[in-house]
C-alpha cells in the first residue's frame, strides 16, 4: 500500500492514520500500541464514528522514540519523564543528562554481572571431564551452587 493510500483523513481535516498504518511504519505491533496509549506514553487519539484510532503523523516519531528508548533499556517511567523533557525544548538538559546517566550506570552494572557469567560457564566447561553425564561437572555444577566460584545472578526476564 503506498504512502499516501495508508494515509486517510480524519473528520478533523488532518491526516491520521490508523492503528494498523502506526504499526506497518514503526515496526510496532498492535497491541504494544495500545498499551503505550493505555498508560498514557502515547496521546489518545481521537476515533472515527465506527470507533477506529486515527493517530496524528507526529504518534510516528513519538512511538519511534518510546521504542528506540526501550530497545536502550529505559524503563516505562524514564521514558515518560524523558517524554515530558523533549516538550521544554528551551530547558537545560540535565535531568535528561542524569537520566540516561542512571541507564548506562544499569547497562554497566548488567555487563558486569553477565561477565561473571560467563566466567562461571567457562570455568564449568574447562572442568568438565566430557564423559558420561554420571561424571559431568557442568550437571553436577548447576545442581548445586556451592561449587561455583562467582557469585553470580542473572535476573530472568519474562
Amino acid at each position: 500500500m503506498a504512502d499516501s493510500q495508508a494515509i486517510s483523513r480524519a473528520d478533523s481535516g488532518t491526516f491520521a492514520l490508523s492503528i494498523g498504518d502506526l504499526s506497518r511504519r514503526t515496526g510496532c505491533n498492535i497491541q504494544t500500541i495500545r498499551y503505550y496509549e493505555q498508560i498514557g506514553l502515547l496521546a489518545a487519539p481521537p476515533r472515527t464514528e465506527g470507533g477506529q484510532r486515527r493517530f496524528a503523523p507526529g504518534a510516528v516519531q513519538r512511538l519511534g522514540f518510546i521504542r528506540h528508548a526501550r530497545d536502550l533499556g529505559f524503563d516505562i517511567a524514564a521514558i515518560r519523564e524523558l517524554i515530558a523533557l523533549a516538550g521544554e525544548p528551551d530547558r537545560p538538559c540535565a535531568d535528561a543528562d542524569r537520566i540516561a546517566r542512571a541507564q548506562l550506570d544499569s547497562v554497566k552494572s548488567e555487563i558486569a554481572g553477565l561477565k561473571l557469567l560467563q566466567k562461571e560457564l567457562e570455568r564449568m566447561l574447562h572442568n568438565c571431564a566430557h564423559g558420561t553425564i554420571s561424571d559431568c561437572r557442568v550437571v553436577e555444577t548447576l545442581g548445586d551452587h556451592a561449587l561455583c566460584n562467582t557469585a553470580h545472578t542473572k535476573q530472568v526476564h519474562h
